[in-house]
C-alpha cells in the first residue's frame, strides 16, 4: 500500500513539473522591446489624448480578440501581454480616464496620485523590474525613495516613539536590532519565517493554472502544505506567529505595521500575506517617474500598436451571453443608448462581486458554482483618503521621499477594531492608523512642473456604512451630513498631520478634501468602497479557495484578471495578469519573466564586458 501511495505521489510530482514547465502558446516577452529613453512629456493635454480617449462606437476596433472591463493594471497589463503576441485588445473604463488606481487627477494645480505609493522589487536584474520595463517598452521610469522608506510612529503627542524601517536583506535586521537591543533572536527568526514562507508563493500560481483535478488532488491528499511552506503558514494569523516570537509589544507593532498595506487587522490577517508585503520592500521601494500616470500612458500605445484600444467613459452594464452559456461581448451604456461591442473572449478587471453581481443576467448570476465562489470571498475594507495641496518646497515643509505609519498606541488589533465598530462620529474624531506620503518629494520632476508646491497623500480605512446612506447622491454635491462627516475626519486626520510634520501649518494649506469609501465606488468602481479589492483575511489564503477562484470562470470565455485573482496591490494585481495570461497563451507567464530578467542580466553583464 504505502509503496502505492509513493509511486502516485512520484507520478503526480512529475506531472506537475511537465505541466509548469511546458509552454505551448507565444511569449510575449520573447522579444525584447525596450526602445531608448524618449523625452518625458508633462503636458497635460498631450498625456490625455492618451489617457481620456471617450467612448464612441466608431473607435471600436474591428474583429477584436478580446475584450476587457476595467483599466486598472490588471487589465492593462494583460491587455498588453495580449498586444505583444498580436492580440487585438479592447479595455473599456467607466472612469473618465484609464489606469484605475494608478491614475492621477488635479485640483487647483496640484497632481495627486490615488493608489500608487511605493513599488517595492525593482533592482533591474529581478523578474518584476524586467517584466514591467518589457510592458511599457523601456519608457517608465522609477525613482528610489529615502533608506529609510518608512517611518514607524507610534503613540499619542506627548509620547510618541519613531521607528526607521530600512531596506536591505541585511541592513533591515541590522537596524530593527539597533532599535530592540536583546531582541536579536525574535528579528532574526522573523526574518526567516518571512523569506520562507513567500518562496512557497509558486504553488498559489500553480493551483491556479493547472487542471482542477490536479489542484484537488494536492489539497486533498495535504501534499500542498507540504509542498509549499506559504500554504503551511497561511492559516496562521500575524498576531500569532508575531507573539510567539517577543514578548515586546512595541516590537510586535514593528513587524506587524505594513497591515495596513492589504487592509486587515494583524489578527485576521494571514502571515503568509504579510511575508510577500515584507520581502516585496526588502531590496528597496520605488516611486514612478513623473507620477503614477506614466504606466497607463506608456502601456496605452502598445495595446493600440496592435490594432486595439482603451476608452473611457464606457461603462459596461451587462456581459452578452449565447443560448449555451459562452459569453460573446458586451453592452456599453453611451448617454441612454446600450452598444454592444463582440469579441471571442471577455475578460474582468471589475473585481469578482462586481463580476459576478452587476454583470451576469440573474440565471447565470445563481449557478451554484459562481455561487460557490461568492461564499469564499468578501468585501474589503473601505479606504479614506485625504488630499493636501501646500504652499512649500519639500525643503522648507521637510518632507522627503519616505513615508509615515502612524498609530495611536502599539495595540493595533484593539485600536482598528474599536474604531471599525464604534459610532461614525466618535470614530471620525480618532482614527488610529494614518499613513502618509509626499508625492511632490518622491517624484524627481515635481519641481519642474509645479515649483513652490508640494502635496500630501493620506490614507486610512472607513467603514462604507457610514457613508451609504449619501451614495446616490450627485458626487459633486452631496448632503450637508455627508459633508460634516467627512470634515470631521479631516480635521482630525489634520491635527496629526501637523503634529508629526510642524512645519505644516494651516496657513500652507492651499487645497485640502477627502476621497471617502462612496468617493472610491463612484470613480474605481469598488462595491463597498474598498481599494485592495476582496478581502485579504485569512480564509483568502485557503487553498480550497485559490483552486477555485481562478481566471477561468464557470462560464466559457469569460475570465478573471487583476487584484481578486492573485493578490492586492500593484505587483499583486500584475500577478493576477500574468496567472490569467498564462491560462489564455497556455504558457506559464511567470516562468516567462524570470527567463527574461536570467536573459537581460546576462545581456547586460556582456554588454558591461564590452
Amino acid at each position: 500500500m504505502l509503496i502505492s501511495v509513493v509511486i502516485i505521489c512520484v507520478a503526480l510530482v512529475v506531472f506537475i513539473l511537465k505541466y509548469v514547465f511546458s509552454s505551448s502558446g507565444p511569449n510575449p516577452f520573447e522579444t525584447d522591446t525596450r526602445e531608448p529613453l524618449k523625452k518625458m512629456v508633462h503636458d497635460r493635454k498631450e498625456k490625455n489624448k492618451v489617457l481620456k480617449q471617450g467612448f464612441v462606437a466608431s473607435k471600436v476596433p474591428d474583429n477584436l480578440d478580446a475584450i476587457i472591463i476595467g483599466s486598472g493594471i490588471g487589465g492593462l497589463g494583460l491587455a498588453v501581454l495580449l498586444a505583444k503576441v498580436g492580440k487585438k485588445v479592447l479595455v473599456l473604463e467607466q472612469h473618465g480616464r484609464a489606469g484605475g488606481c494608478c491614475h492621477t487627477f488635479t485640483e487647483k494645480g496640484f497632481e495627486f496620485d490615488v493608489g500608487i505609493h511605493y513599488i517595492g522589487d525593482l533592482l533591474e536584474h529581478k523578474p518584476f523590474r524586467c517584466m514591467l520595463d518589457h510592458l511599457t517598452n523601456g519608457q517608465l521610469q522609477w525613482e528610489p525613495l529615502e533608506n529609510p522608506f518608512d517611518q514607524v510612529v507610534l503613540g499619542p503627542p506627548e509620547n510618541r516613539r519613531r521607528y526607521p524601517i530600512y531596506s536591505g536583506r541585511t541592513r533591515f535586521p541590522e537596524e530593527l536590532k539597533k532599535c530592540f537591543p536583546g531582541e536579536e533572536k525574535a528579528i532574526d527568526e522573523y526574518l526567516k519565517l518571512v523569506k520562507k514562507t513567500m518562496r512557497g508563493i509558486w504553488l498559489l500560481a500553480l493551483l491556479k493554472t493547472c487542471p482542477v483535478p490536479v489542484a484537488k488532488f494536492l489539497i486533498y491528499t495535504g501534499l500542498v502544505k507540504r509542498l509549499s511552506f506559504f500554504f503551511k503558514m497561511a492559516p496562521r494569523s500575524l498576531t500569532e506567529v508575531v507573539n510567539e516570537l517577543t514578548e515586546n509589544k512595541e516590537l510586535r507593532a514593528v513587524f506587524t505595521y505594513i497591515f495596513g498595506t492589504y487592509g486587515n487587522m494583524p489578527k485576521d490577517t494571514s502571515f503568509s500575506m504579510h511575508s510577500l508585503l515584507v520581502t516585496h520592500y526588502l531590496n528597496g521601494a520605488w516611486y514612478p517617474k513623473g507620477g503614477a500616470s506614466e504606466i497607463a500612458y506608456h502601456m496605452i500605445p502598445i495595446i493600440e500598436k496592435a490594432g486595439g484600444a482603451v476608452l473611457v467613459r464606457a461603462p459596461v452594464n451587462r456581459i452578452l451571453f449565447n443560448d449555451a452559456k459562452e459569453a460573446y461581448g458586451v453592452s456599453v451604456m453611451k448617454g441612454q443608448e446600450e452598444i454592444h461591442v463582440h469579441a471571442p473572449m471577455v475578460i474582468s478587471n471589475a473585481g469578482i462581486f462586481n463580476t459576478y453581481q452587476k454583470l451576469l443576467p440573474k440565471e447565470l448570476q445563481a449557478m451554484p458554482s459562481i455561487q460557490e465562489q461568492l461564499s469564499m470571498m468578501k468585501n474589503g475594507e473601505g479606504g479614506l483618503s485625504v488630499f493636501l495641496g501646500l504652499n512649500g518646497t519639500k525643503e522648507e515643509l521637510a518632507l522627503k521621499a519616505d513615508n509615515y505609519w502612524i498609530f495611536s498606541e502599539n495595540n493595533f488589533d484593539e485600536l482598528v477594531e474599536n474604531y471599525l465598530n464604534g459610532e461614525r462620529e466618535e470614530s471620525a474624531k480618532s482614527v488610529p492608523l494614518l499613513f502618509v506620503a509626499s508625492p511632490s518629494a518622491k517624484d524627481p520632476t515635481w519641481e519642474e512642473r509645479s515649483p513652490g508646491k508640494s502635496t500630501l497623500s493620506l490614507v486610512s480605512f472607513a467603514k462604507y456604512e457610514w457613508f451609504e446612506e449619501w451614495k446616490d447622491d450627485k458626487v459633486t454635491n452631496r448632503a450637508p451630513e455627508y459633508k460634516e462627516l467627512k470634515q470631521a475626519f479631516i480635521d482630525s486626520i489634520l491635527e496629526v498631520v501637523m503634529d508629526v510634520f510642524p512645519k505644516i501649518t494651516r496657513d500652507k494649506i492651499e487645497y485640502i478634501d477627502a476621497g471617502t469609501p462612496i468617493t472610491n465606488t463612484h470613480y474605481i468602481g469598488a462595491p463597498k468602497g474598498e481599494i485592495y479589492g476582496a478581502d485579504h483575511g485569512i480564509a483568502r489564503f485557503s487553498p480550497e479557495l485559490n483552486a477555485t477562484v481562478r481566471p477561468q470562470t464557470p462560464l466559457k470565455n469569460l475570465y478573471l484578471t487583476g487584484q481578486d485573482v492573485f493578490v492586492c496591490g500593484f505587483a499583486g494585481a500584475l500577478a493576477g495578469a500574468l496567472t490569467c495570461g498564462s491560462v489564455i497563451l497556455n504558457r506559464n507567464l511567470h516562468l516567462d519573466a524570470i527567463a527574461l530578467a536570467k536573459k537581460t542580466k546576462l545581456m547586460n553583464a556582456k554588454l558591461k564586458g564590452e
